[in-house]
């Protein structure tokens, strides 16, 4: 038996003219009226940055270590800095981490990162650049109304191919000796685990060095002179400027972004303590409609401005109307809607449209539109049970082969009460029969519910 989650329906709203009006300014530092940086590096270096980046396009990079085979919501405020980048006409790099994903990356861990085999490691790459080309051309067919050719490709490079041709002791020799022991062992990520029981690894404490000969490459093959992160990724970005100053004697800039929480300051991403992942397979595109959906009133301003694409003046209306019929919930629609449609495009969001209704109506049309795999994303958790459809079998013994009820006394005492229902329609007759026309859907499921939250799923066998 499972208690489903409490869910939100809304009226359908259609808002993506005015989403897609908005684009970005090539002077980027202006994103930190949204709030979207955190800090700078050098942190003097404001003028500087912005001389450049009203010169000339700027290249920026952004890195992806293959920790798990799909990207999740935490990640999300990275790609979308990037897409403002590109939206400004700058170029766009996406480094996956083949090379430092065998390192692992210390920051904010208190233990070392459990060793990935190679294949792993391998398809873990496959999927993240799958996430990330399908939320930049989601962002580009949907979102974007410019001319396609003003945004510039993202750029996609595995710092493995430039590790492999690196001979070690030439590594050593070379980059190694532009590192200091004693500034190195100052980093945040290394003072938080130095000191304790777990220590830490030479592995991880070595890791600086290479995100830095990462943004060195990429400095001598794209001209890239910018870095942006998370706000744990200070140390390594700095450690960057550092090598780079030493062995290039070039100015290159550090940008990292917030830590995104709630208002209780939960960590932004996680429902019921688990990640929201881009990929489909792993969070269907309703589970993360409805995450948005859900967002808390004291949050949704803040949330739309550093993950949607409308300007501010369109914030600002949206939340006058929010003001206005509170009980619409129009900012969490707004923010619902597009980032759906930013991860998993317009096919995405009208699935978690249909599930949104398949939920909510008392129509037994509403289920149809579903597949057998959409059913199981949309109540997630449910008990399925596969059962051969046999003559005769009554309501009651449905319930019981469900495991709907611990005791057949039970069942017969909440059918007959009207707690048990059929593709949304009440049964209260133990005894009547199941048959494919009535109480079976085209697809061969039957949805059970049993209360007001407690879903099972019924997969027949012809």
């Amino acid at each position: 038996m499972t208690i489903f989650k409490r869910l939100v329906r809304l009226p359908k709203i259609y808002i993506w003219q005015s989403a897609k009006r908005f684009s970005s300014s090539r002077n980027i530092l202006k994103l930190s009226e949204r709030g979207m940086y955190q800090d700078m590096f050098p942190n003097t270096a404001a003028n500087e940055i912005l001389n450049l980046l009203n010169k000339s396009p700027q290249c920026v990079y952004a890195g992806f270590d293959p920790t798990a085979n799909s990207l999740h919501v935490g990640n999300l405020l990275v790609i979308i800095n990037l897409i403002h980048w590109q939206r400004g006409g700058h170029d766009v790099i996406a480094l996956l981490g083949g090379a430092t994903g065998c390192i692992g990356d210390p920051s904010g861990r208190s233990t070392d990162r459990v060793a990935l085999p190679q294949d792993v490691i391998s398809e873990n790459i496959s999927c993240i650049k799958n996430n990330l080309e399908n939320v930049f051309e989601n962002h580009k067919k949907y979102i974007w109304s410019e001319d396609e050719n003003m945004l510039k490709p993202i750029r996609i490079v595995n710092n493995e191919t430039w590790y492999r041709e690196i001979d070690s002791i030439r590594f050593v020799s070379e980059i190694g000796r532009n590192f200091r022991m004693g500034t190195m062992l100052l980093k945040q990520s290394v003072q938080n685990r130095i000191n304790t029981d777990v220590g830490m690894s030479f592995t991880e404490f070595a890791y600086q060095i290479f995100q830095s000969y990462d943004w060195l490459h990429l400095l001598k093959e794209y001209n890239c002179r910018f870095q942006i992160g998370g706000s744990d990724q200070m140390g390594n970005i700095s450690a960057g400027h550092e090598l780079i100053s030493r062995a290039a004697k070039e100015n290159v800039y550090g940008l990292t972004l917030p830590l995104v929480t709630t208002e209780e300051g939960d960590k932004f991403g996680k429902s019921a303590g688990n990640a929201l992942w881009l990929d489909a397979k792993k969070t269907s595109p309703y589970s993360l409609y409805q995450f948005f959906i859900r967002t808390k009133d004291s949050d949704v301003e803040r949330l739309l401005k550093l993950f949607t694409f409308y300007s501010l003046g369109e914030i600002k209306d949206i939340m006058f109307k929010h003001k206005q019929h509170p009980e619409q919930r129009y900012p969490q629609q707004c923010l619902a809607d597009q980032l759906t449609t930013l991860v998993h495009g317009e096919e995405g969001l009208t699935k978690a449209r249909q599930a949104t209704e398949a939920i909510y109506s008392k129509d037994v049309k509403s289920l149809i539109s579903l597949t057998p795999t959409d059913m199981e994303q949309v109540f997630e958790g449910a008990a399925i049970t596969h059962l051969l459809l046999s003559p005769g079998i009554t309501v009651l013994e449905l319930g019981m082969k469900a495991k709907c009820f611990p005791t057949e006394s039970d069942a017969i005492r909440i059918i007959q009460a009207g707690g048990f229902y059929i593709n949304h329609q009440k049964m209260k007759k133990i005894d009547e029969v199941i048959t494919e026309s009535a109480h079976i859907l085209p697809n061969f499921v039957t949805l059970i519910r049993v209360g007001k939250r407690n879903y099972y799923i019924v997969k027949w066998q012809t």
